[in-house]
Parts: structure tokens; C-alpha cells; sequence
């Protein structure tokens, strides 16, 4: 989706520290959201040692002076007008749907001529229609519901069932309501939404914009990069809607197989890429995806996923490359990185503290990934997040792991761990990844899958990995999220740079 408006917490931040850098901003906006602040009202609680791990003492304090007055100030006005405006408050109609009535006059001439004539509406007379009623109907309820929406919904197509039926699936509905409570459901959660974080950049549409603008040219920049069936238009010619759906429900209960045929399950991936794409690009959430398509989570459905719609095998790519180059880079990183910077050689001592006598190609993986993040100054827990060793999925405070695709790390570090998980929106997507390559992988391919843009804080590690050894390299765009009106360079001037210094240390052939 775009760029989300401005959120309470990034307005009280900025409104004290206006000087604050946008990445500072952001994390700290992030870690209050994390720590449970959800109204201005909560600001009231946070401690100066809520703040210490991002601001410095002085920043901490400034906000704290100005959001606690402000807090008590608003308590105070409250108390003094609770009196007068409680014996005025409406009392809220628990059966407000049955007597509600559509706002049939709020609509303007054009969209009632086609009502009236029995003629379907346009995209952008259906979308004022839906904001209309989702409008009235919160201000009947604030609580709204799924319920509400379908009752409301099969008042309007019971009035002008010609002009609301849908087409769902290739099939006429006649009832009609569905497509119509789905766009109510969408608009009131759109009004109502929190300032809770959802998955970054993940694009949301509307099936009822196609006649207008075609999805790829509505779909974001960091969407469609590095993709090249990023929008199938046709389902296959062998394959009909209720062979698609037979073929979901299916994967579902070969998931819940421990012998599930893996062939079978490629095949039925593959034949399905068409309504996964569809799914994913209506902005799904990944819960609901989840459900839909669990094997689009586990490494062969990703895999095959993954390689439809960028050309590109996911493992062995990487694996590949990581023959080619692995070493060579990791040699780079140690022996001439450690020279250059005293904060990266510390950290290189720190991870071979951790590595102990470890060896092999897994641990050197490990080693590259943790010192590429050092060596671009980005967070090692913006990608990551240690749980205990035995710790279960029930375990992991979710509350306290990046929205972006993160690694849960089952062990104090990514030494010492033989089980990963995979949490994407805060949602844990895989419980079970048995080895680090594999857990990287599929992190990385979540960005793709899910339509996710590369956080700002692990921008360089992410295009240098895919670019180096996951080998997609478009010639315009990029996938990192674009949070302000800057336009941002076709290839990071720092992954040019380190991709540079290497070929001088005689590395690669990028």
C-alpha cells in the first residue's frame, strides 16, 4: 500500500523534537507502538527509561515535560465538561441496523441515474457510495461489525439488485451483497484503523478499480520490482475458479500430512500461482493468507511461488552464488573491514567470541550476514530476535519483533541455534526452519511473495544480498520503502561502493 498519513505518535514526536532525524524518529515511533502506547492519553505513563535505548538523556526528558503537561491539561478539561455533556450523550440503538436507512439522497445524481436504470456504477461512483454509507453507518455505530455490513448490504441490493450484483469468480451473483460488505468491512477498518503498525508497504486494491487503471500501473514501484508475473491477467487455459479452489482447499489438508507427496504439492502450487497472486495483491492480510495458502510459508511453496514470479530459483540461487562468492566476501569483510573501522572490529570480535570453534559453511553465512549489517551500520534486531533456545511459538512476544520479515532466532545467538521461525506483520508464519540458509531464504523471499518494500533500516543489506547473490538486478526502481518525497537512487550508492572495493580485492564478477 502507499504511504500511510501521519500518525498521533509521529506528530507528538515531531512536535517536540522537530529536529530529530526521520531513522530516529522512526524507531522511536516504532519502539513506543511496541511498548503498548496506543492513544495520546498513554504518553502519560512512559518513563524516561521507556526512552533510553533511542534518545539521549536531555531529548527524553523534553518530551516527557511537554506530553505530561498536555496530558494533564486535557484530564482536567475533561473533568470539567464530563458533567454537562453526560446527561446530553445519545444513548447508542443496539438494533440500530434494523431501522437503518440508506442515505439514498447523500448520493449524488450521476450514481442514483445508474441505480435507478438498473446499470452497474463506475469504480469511482461505487467507491463515494461505499464511503457514504460506511460513514452513516459508524455514526450509528462506532463498533460496527461484519453483521451490520451485511444486513445494510442486502437492504441496498434489495432495493437495486440490478445495478449492485457482482461479479465474483467469473460467476453472476445474484444476491449480490458479498463484494459490497467486503468494501464496507474495508472502509470502516480504513477509518477506524489505529496507529497499531501493520506490515510495511504491503499494496491494498480494490477489484473494483480494474476497469479503470490496470493493477501493475496502480501497484507501487517497490511492488512490481524484480518481478515478472507479478500480475497474472488469465487463469490457466486447463484450469476453471472451482478447479482453483478444489485445489487450495487440498493444499490445506496435504499441509496437515506428514507424508504429503512434495511433487504433488509442487504441481498444485504451480497450477494455482494465478489466485495466489490475485489473493496477495487484494491485500490479504498475512494471517489470512496464511490460512488460505500454508504451504506459500513453508520452503517448497515459497520456492515455487518465488520462482513464477521473478524467473528465479530462491535456495539455489543463493546457494550458488554463495560458492562463487561467499568467501571471498567474508575474507574482504576480515581482513581489510576490521582494519578501517574500531566499532566494526569489535563486533567482529564479538561474533568469533560467539562462533567458538564452529565451522562450515553454515557459520560463515552467519558471520557474513551479521557483519554486512555492521558494515552498513543497520540493526541486527531489525532482521532478527532471540527467543529462549526451547522457547514455542506461543512463547515469542510478537509485540516486540520488527513488522518487517524477521528471523526469530531460537538461541542466544545465531551460533548457537539449530530451529528458526519466521514472523512476518507479527505473525509467525514458520515455526520450524531447521537451518539458517534456509531461514534467510525464506525471509528474503517474503518480500517478494508478500508485495513487502525493504525497511529503510536494512535497505543496503538487503538490495547488496539480492543483488550479489540472489541476482536480481533491474535496471530502474528500487524495493526499499520510500518514506518521504527524496527520490531515491536506482542502485544504493553504498552496495555500489562495497560491491566496487571487493572486485578491487579481486572478488567478484558482478
Amino acid at each position: 500500500m502507499g504511504d500511510s498519513e501521519p500518525t498521533f505518535l509521529h506528530d507528538a514526536i515531531m512536535e517536540v523534537l522537530p529536529e530529530l532525524p526521520a531513522v530516529t524518529k522512526d524507531i522511536l515511533e516504532e519502539h513506543l507502538q511496541s511498548i503498548g502506547v496506543e492513544t495520546y492519553d498513554d504518553l502519560r505513563f512512559i518513563e524516561e527509561a521507556d526512552l533510553k535505548t533511542v534518545l539521549r538523556p536531555v531529548q527524553a526528558r523534553k518530551l516527557l515535560s511537554v506530553w505530561k503537561q498536555k496530558c494533564k491539561n486535557a484530564a482536567q478539561l475533561w473533568v470539567a465538561n464530563s458533567a454537562s455533556t453526560s446527561s446530553s450523550s445519545p444513548q447508542l440503538d443496539s438494533h440500530w441496523e434494523d431501522n437503518f436507512e440508506i442515505p439514498w439522497t447523500k448520493f449524488q445524481e450521476e450514481l442514483m441515474q445508474s441505480l435507478e436504470r438498473g446499470k452497474r456504477p463506475g469504480p469511482k461512483l461505487r467507491r463515494q457510495m461505499v464511503r457514504i454509507v460506511a460513514t452513516e453507518m459508524m455514526e450509528k455505530c462506532p463498533l460496527v461489525g461484519k453483521k451490520h455490513s451485511t444486513d445494510v448490504a442486502k437492504k441496498m441490493v434489495a432495493k437495486y439488485p440490478k445495478s449492485l450484483q457482482d461479479v465474483i469468480d467469473g460467476d453472476i451473483v445474484g444476491t449480490g451483497y458479498h463484494s459490497l460488505v467486503k468494501q464496507l468491512q474495508n472502509r470502516i477498518e480504513n477509518v477506524r484503523r489505529t496507529s497499531t503498525p501493520k506490515m510495511r508497504k504491503r499494496k491494498q486494491s480494490n477489484s473494483d478499480d480494474t476497469d479503470e487503471i490496470p493493477l501493475e500501473e496502480r501497484a507501487a514501484m517497490q511492488d512490481t520490482y524484480g518481478c515478472i508475473k507479478w500480475n497474472v491477467q488469465f487463469l490457466p487455459r486447463e484450469e476453471t475458479q472451482e478447479s482453483q479452489q478444489q485445489k487450495m482447499e487440498k493444499l490445506k489438508v496435504m499441509f496437515q500430512q506428514s507424508d504429503a507427496n512434495p511433487e504433488e504439492v509442487k504441481c498444485f502450487m504451480q497450477s494455482t500461482f494465478y489466485t495466489q497472486r490475485q489473493h496477495v495483491n487484494q491485500g490479504k492480510s498475512i494471517k489470512c493468507l496464511r490460512e488460505e495458502w500454508p504451504f506459500l510459508f513453508d520452503k517448497i511453496g515459497m520456492s515455487i511461488h518465488f520462482k513464477e514470479l521473478t524467473g528465479i530459483n530462491l535456495k539455489d540461487t543463493f546457494i550458488r552464488n554463495l560458492d562463487l562468492k561467499g568467501k571471498r566476501l567474508l575474507n574482504y569483510l576480515t581482513t581489510v573491514c576490521v582494519k578501517k573501522n574500531k566499532k566494526f572490529l569489535q563486533t567482529y570480535a564479538r561474533l568469533q567470541r560467539l562462533r567458538g570453534q564452529q565451522s562450515g559453511c553454515s557459520e560463515d553465512v552467519k558471520e557474513m550476514v551479521l557483519l554486512l549489517l555492521n558494515y552498513f551500520d543497520e540493526k541486527e534486531e531489525s532482521m532478527f530476535f532471540y527467543v529462549d533456545e526451547t522457547s514455542l511459538a506461543e512463547d515469542v512476544q510478537l509485540e516486540q519483533v520488527a513488522v518487517t520479515p524477521a528471523i526469530i532466532v531460537c538461541g542466544q545467538s545465531c551460533y548457537s541455534s539449530t530451529r528458526y521461525m519466521l514472523s512476518l506483520d507479527r505473525t509467525l508464519t514458520n515455526t520450524n526452519i531447521p537451518s539458517f540458509i534456509s531461514a534467510l531464504c525464506l525471509m528474503f523471499g517474503s518480500y517478494y511473495c508478500f508485495n513487502i518494500h525493504y525497511p529503510s533500516e536494512l535497505a543496503s543489506t538487503l538490495e547488496f544480498l539480492q543483488r550479489c547473490f540472489f541476482r536480481i538486478n533491474p535496471e530502474k526502481g528500487t524495493k526499499v520503502e520510500n518514506k518521504n518525497s527524496k527520490r531515491r537512487l536506482n542502485l544504493n550508492p553504498r552496495v555500489l561502493t562495497l560491491i566496487q572495493e571487493i572486485t578491487d580485492h579481486e572478488w567478484c564478477d558482478t
